[in-house]
């Protein structure tokens, strides 16, 4: 069996990872909580961008954590179409699970199935990252830590979307992002101390790109994409936020439902 490292760099792919996954949940919960107080094309572009957020976030965490992943025995490359798949993957089914929670009248009922859904798809986001890797030998997996990583995904997927839905102030947020944060890189190390690899030394190319010239780049690109969208959600007005201005929204929502009350019969 070859030796895995999961910090060649040290502390600095856990920390980073940990801070991506919780910058990542910490847009996605205001998004969400953007989308919540309003309707129509507004609400579902609020939940497209909180899907994207926690999407990236939760991929980001993962391959930067994977840049600190090293294998004694044999070097890694990584298939770039299943990479670019499971990130792909990651903002699907974070999307189904946000617009579940953002449109479901049955609030427990979407919660649950929103949770479950998310949960699943963003173990399966993890463990199609795996599937990428290429080295000299097989990898193997722990039966009971797969389904504990699993678990721990369904579990932090729901308290996201139950944060999403009960919690409002920046503060609240910005803790609930933090435990999040937490839950996904548990989640991560959990499914990583699954795996085993056998290595098979071998002279022959190994197919795929480095970590540096496929995962690095990509990673802080997503990176800068989570900081810019942070940066325009909180400079955007928030105007159903103040409590000030209700009057007024009352008001123009009063005038949005004019047209159907007068063609109501």
């Amino acid at each position: 069996m070859g030796h895995l490292d999961h910090a060649t760099f040290g502390w600095l792919t856990p920390v980073l990872s940990y801070a991506m996954a919780s910058i990542g949940a910490a847009l996605g919960l205001r998004c969400t909580v953007r989308a919540l107080g309003t309707r129509g094309r507004s609400r579902r572009n609020w939940l497209l961008t909180a899907a994207s957020a926690l999407g990236t976030g939760i991929w980001t965490m993962h391959f930067v954590a994977m840049l600190g992943f090293g294998v004694t025995g044999t070097d890694i490359r990584y298939d770039v179409p299943l990479t670019l798949l499971s990130l792909l993957v990651a903002m699907l089914v974070v999307g189904a699970g946000v617009f579940t929670v953002g449109y479901g009248r049955d609030r427990s009922r979407a919660l649950l199935a929103g949770g479950l859904t998310t949960g699943l798809g963003v173990a399966s986001m993890h463990y199609l990252g795996m599937a990428a890797l290429r080295l000299h030998g097989t990898v193997t997996y722990d039966p009971m830590l797969v389904g504990v990583s699993v678990t721990i995904a369904v579990i932090a997927a729901t308290a996201a979307l139950w944060a999403a839905l009960n919690i409002r102030s920046p503060g609240a947020v910005a803790l609930a992002s933090l435990v999040m944060g937490a839950a996904v890189s548990s989640m991560h190390y959990t499914g990583m101390l699954a795996v085993g690899v056998r290595v098979v030394p071998s002279g022959s190319a190994l197919p795929g790109a480095t970590v540096m010239q496929f995962i690095f780049p990509l990673a802080v690109g997503l990176g800068s994409y989570l900081f810019l969208t942070s940066a325009f959600v909180a400079l955007s007005p928030a105007a159903r936020e103040r409590p000030s201005e209700a009057p007024a929204t009352a008001f123009g929502e009063a005038l949005d439902d004019r047209p159907a009350r007068a063609a109501a019969p």
